[in-house]
């Protein structure tokens, strides 16, 4: 082979192998461009859920605060009434009070006789419960108490938490 012929293969090597390395420069930059702005979303993706996860939480913990401020509350409130309940209950099985109930009766159904009877009604009158009675009509505000305390709990619940 001649020497022109060799110099010519030497310049076409030489240009292949500088394309060749351009070419790699150039994609290395390609490559190096896409992994910073692929770990540029990864990381503001990151950044994003956790601070979702940070608002989760203390949306949570302030739920959870007013849960228990509202449960605290409730259950003061049943605590004290139902004090009072089983005071007017010991007071009932004592003797020291008596329990009353105002009415109006119609005269024609009481054991009247037909000639004193007219179908009128009284001005109304009370009728006082024997003490069993008292404490049995005690335990039924007792029960009737607890089930509106429940009641006025998860009402405010649903309008103070849940919403």
């Amino acid at each position: 082979m001649s020497s022109v012929r060799w110099l010519g293969l030497a310049l076409l090597a030489i240009a292949c192998f500088t394309t060749w390395k351009v070419d790699a420069w150039r994609y290395g930059k390609q490559v190096a461009e896409l992994s910073a702005t692929h770990h540029a979303a990864l990381t503001a993706i990151s950044n994003a859920a956790a601070a979702q996860a940070r608002q989760a939480l203390e949306k949570q913990q302030a739920t959870q605060k007013a849960l228990t401020e509202l449960d605290g509350k409730a259950t003061k409130e049943m605590t004290n009434v139902l004090a009072e309940n089983e005071r007017l209950h010991a007071d009932v099985a004592a003797g020291d009070r008596r329990l009353r109930i105002a009415g109006r009766f119609s005269a024609s159904t009481g054991n009247l006789s037909d000639a004193s009877s007219t179908a009128r009604l009284d001005d109304g009158g009370t009728v006082e419960l024997a003490g069993a009675a008292g404490r049995t009509v005690l335990d039924i505000r007792a029960g009737i108490i607890k089930d509106r305390a429940a009641l006025k709990g998860l009402q405010e619940y649903v309008l103070r938490v849940c919403r």
